[in-house]
């Protein structure tokens, strides 16, 4: 039997509720049909967002959402997407599949989705194919409460009062798509386009998000930390979970052996190693501490499904990824103290996404129901939790990964959440938890489960979601339990 230790005595961090935010792009399906619509359509909407989407997302407790992109965004012009819908114009969407891309989702229409979610901003600028100017002016017409042009533009196009933009991204994948730069240029070259990114409301100032690097590519941290320091609050990281080892052969999101899941698992864990190393560069250059990191973008990422645009990223979504969600997610929670948001790609259609739309149906993912277990720990406090557990190695990722991987919580009620992943395909777990200083008054536990391979798709759509677990024994001071093989548990414990 493992053992499992709570300390609700150490109290580490609170855990910022953007750690479970999410990426919106232009890309595929995700935001056309798959959040907007149009006010015309058929399907239920509030000016132009999908009822059913926007009330899943917010039942799941989406708390941020990164729009325009992505790759998308450093070849955005804003002033495209605003004013009347006949005026906006046309554009190809060049990185992904190459559509037409019409600028009726804009501006206004992103903060309306945020209106209605009731989450936060953060927006990326382009700083590949865009100008300083362009970027200010943005920013103008998001935040400025005044008399200017662009807040008269504004104003004109239906917004008299500005918007709250919380996180404002300073370019994109700036190593990559966003332009193919060295560290050192972008560093200084951000440092340039910050300086233009005003904060135009002193008493709601501009969260700055400098790009970060690629994976593990701790040459890039070190050179742009060197540059940002004080002239950024983030700096962002992006890691995809691939089984494959070529990105023209990524693997399959539905068919694979448990060598393959395992692999899969190896790489998601490899998180917790890209977390601590980036830190350390960034620690070793900034002492102070003034940067945290942003994982803008993480999530698994196969092959698209078969006879689909290769170029829309649309992959279906199993218990294999509701498992990578519930290891990265604890990740997240433990490193609190110095992750500041992250975001899961993406929201609707696209990669590891929480909803699939077709038409008028809709589909929750198991991640979807990860991230709805999880919300409690959003604003919480991190505390201290220590499990013993077996290591699995795979010998094709040539790493290993625990069986068990958790995190826990305290609310301000002093209600304890303790979330638990079994990252094993076939072993299940007993555990003893003890919770120092505590005598326990009452537990209740929910449970997502499955063979690897169960997904919801639109002729079932609800083989997966979550249940009530009773698989535990209530002690005095915390309780024993077995956990099932591929499975995230809850613990809600009441003291």
């Amino acid at each position: 039997m493992e053992k499992y230790l709570i300390n609700p005595n150490e109290r580490i961090a609170k855990i910022n509720k953007d750690l479970y935010g999410h990426f919106s792009e232009h890309l595929g399906r995700c935001i056309y049909e798959g959040i907007f619509v149009g006010k015309d359509s058929k399907i239920p909407n509030i000016n132009g967002m999908r009822c059913d989407v926007v009330n899943a997302l917010k039942d799941m407790g989406l708390p941020v959402l990164r729009w325009p992109g992505g790759c998308f965004a450093d070849e955005y012009h804003w002033k495209d997407g605003i004013g009347k819908l006949s005026d906006r114009k046309k554009m190809v969407n060049t990185h992904w599949g190459g559509v037409v891309e019409d600028n009726s989702f804009g501006t206004h229409e992103y903060f309306e989705l945020c209106r209605q979610l009731g989450c936060d901003s953060y927006v990326n600028g382009n700083v590949g194919s865009g100008t300083v100017n362009e970027m200010n002016e943005w920013v103008e017409y998001m935040t400025f409460d005044g008399v200017s042009p662009m807040a008269e533009l504004r104003k004109k196009n239906g917004s008299e009062k500005p918007w709250n933009l919380k996180y404002f991204g300073v370019g994109n994948e700036s190593w990559g798509c966003g332009g193919n730069m060295d560290p050192e240029y972008y560093g200084c070259l951000y440092k340039r386009y910050n300086t233009y990114v005003r904060d135009y409301n002193p008493d709601k100032r501009i969260t700055r998000i400098a790009c970060g690097p690629n994976v593990d590519d701790y040459h890039w941290t070190r050179e742009v930390m060197d540059k940002v320091k004080h002239h950024a609050k983030g700096i962002s990281l992006h890691y995809y979970t691939i089984p494959g080892d070529t990105w023209e052969h990524k693997g399959s999101a539905t068919e694979f052996t448990t060598a393959e899941y395992n692999k899969t698992i190896a790489r998601a864990y490899r998180m917790e190693e890209l977390i601590n190393n980036h830190l350390a560069v960034m620690d070793c250059v900034n002492p102070q501490k003034w940067v945290n990191l942003v994982v803008d973008e993480w999530g698994s990422w196969y092959d698209v499904e078969p006879g689909t645009n290769p170029g829309f990223l649309y992959q279906q979504n199993t218990m294999r990824d509701a498992v990578i969600a519930g290891v990265t997610l604890n990740i997240f929670n433990k490193h609190a103290k110095r992750i500041m948001m992250a975001n899961i790609a993406q929201t609707v259609n696209v990669l590891q996404s929480v909803i699939l739309t077709d038409g008028d149906k809709m589909i929750l993912t198991p991640t979807y129901y990860v991230f709805k277990m999880y919300k409690e720990h959003q604003e919480n406090t991190l505390i201290g939790s220590y499990i013993t557990t077996d290591d699995i190695y795979s010998k094709e990722a040539e790493r290993s990964f625990p069986q068990l991987v958790e995190s826990a919580s305290v609310d301000e009620n002093g209600v304890i959440y303790s979330t638990i992943t079994n990252t094993s395909a076939t072993k299940a777990s007993k555990i003893k938890c003890q919770i120092a200083d505590t005598k326990v008054k009452s537990i209740k536990a929910e449970i997502l489960t499955g063979d690897i391979h169960d997904k919801n798709d639109f002729k079932k759509t609800d083989a997966v979601y979550t249940k009530t677990f009773s698989d535990f024994r209530q002690l005095r001071d915390g309780f024993t339990a077995t956990i099932p093989a591929c499975s995230v548990v809850k613990f809600t414990v009441e003291r």
